[in-house]
């Protein structure tokens, strides 16, 4: 199922683009509202979700650059370990993979992830994330569905509830 690798090469050249653009246009800090509740702000995170660690004094960087290593190299094992029919479960861990690296480049190269999209509600506001975080976010609730709804041996082999992936 290594061929699914596909799909985390699109997230990884998606979010570096994205990034790229972001960063060439947008100033730092500085929201460009979009529609009523979804702003373009151009935003650097040297933590994790949600800024996790990001005043840890730098060594964050390495940490989660390894962690980011160990559980893409994890991941693409467990990949390759699949049967050609468990495509749901193939499609959610190159996601994840994916976005693992896309924000691995930015950690490695930068320093800090860079993030732009920012979502709100009045006076409450998400974190910001890229395109990197919102593959992780999809391929883990991929996980989490066929974890809850399938059964052990259906749905790894089709997706959740025997739903039959094309």
């Amino acid at each position: 199922m290594l061929k699914w690798l596909w799909l985390s090469l699109v997230v990884i050249v998606l979010d570096q683009l994205t990034k790229y653009l972001a960063t060439d246009l947008l100033v730092y800090a500085e929201p460009v509202a979009v529609i009523p509740f979804f702003n373009l702000t151009l935003l650097h995170n040297t933590g994790a979700a949600f800024s996790f660690l990001s005043d840890a004094g730098g060594w964050q960087r390495w940490f989660f650059a390894v962690i980011a290593i160990v559980f893409s190299i994890g991941i693409t094992i467990w990949l390759g370990r699949l049967d050609s029919k468990q495509r749901w479960l193939a499609i959610a861990l190159s996601l994840v993979v994916g976005g693992a690296l896309g924000n691995l480049w930015d950690r490695l190269y930068f320093g800090y992830v860079v993030d732009f999209i920012q979502l709100y509600y009045e006076q409450w506001y998400w974190p910001a994330f890229n395109i990197a975080d919102s593959a992780i976010f999809v391929g883990a609730v991929m996980l989490l569905i066929d974890g809850f709804f399938g059964n052990s041996s259906e749905s790894e082999k089709d997706g959740p509830s025997g739903t039959v992936i094309q």
